[in-house]
């Protein structure tokens, strides 16, 4: 399954890729959490506060990075916030009506489950 991760460059800013994970590969986790943000919200520049997949259930929202590339993610995208050190990233809930999306926050030292087609790549 294609998802996208958002992740620290050498460069220390954030950058978007697209990563192929394993279907039904146990992941652990350390607990899930239920967010809501309002139409208009806006989260300046962060950082991840943590690993953690973000899976938009419903509203919009857009990430900016540093370059100024925008994406948007709606409802049962999968983003993989990675980005926990650098400048960071701009949030932004888009169109009229609320997002929610729940954060499931990964084991610190656990490694992805990519496919092996992703870790073949050069």
């Amino acid at each position: 399954m294609k998802i996208t991760r958002i992740y620290t460059g050498k460069d220390g800013h954030s950058h978007f890729e697209e990563i192929e994970v394993e279907n039904e590969k146990l992941q652990p986790g350390e607990g899930i959490v239920f967010r809501h943000a309002p139409p208009g919200h806006v989260q300046d520049w962060h950082p991840a506060p943590r690993r953690q997949y973000v899976i938009t259930l419903s509203g919009e929202a857009e990430i900016q990075i540093s370059d100024g590339t925008k994406r948007r993610f709606g409802p049962g995208d999968i983003m993989l916030a990675d980005d926990t050190t650098g400048r960071g990233h701009i949030t932004r809930v888009v169109g009229d009506q609320p997002r929610l999306y729940v954060a499931v926050p990964l084991k610190s030292d656990q490694p992805l489950a990519v496919s092996n087609q992703q870790k073949h790549r050069g």
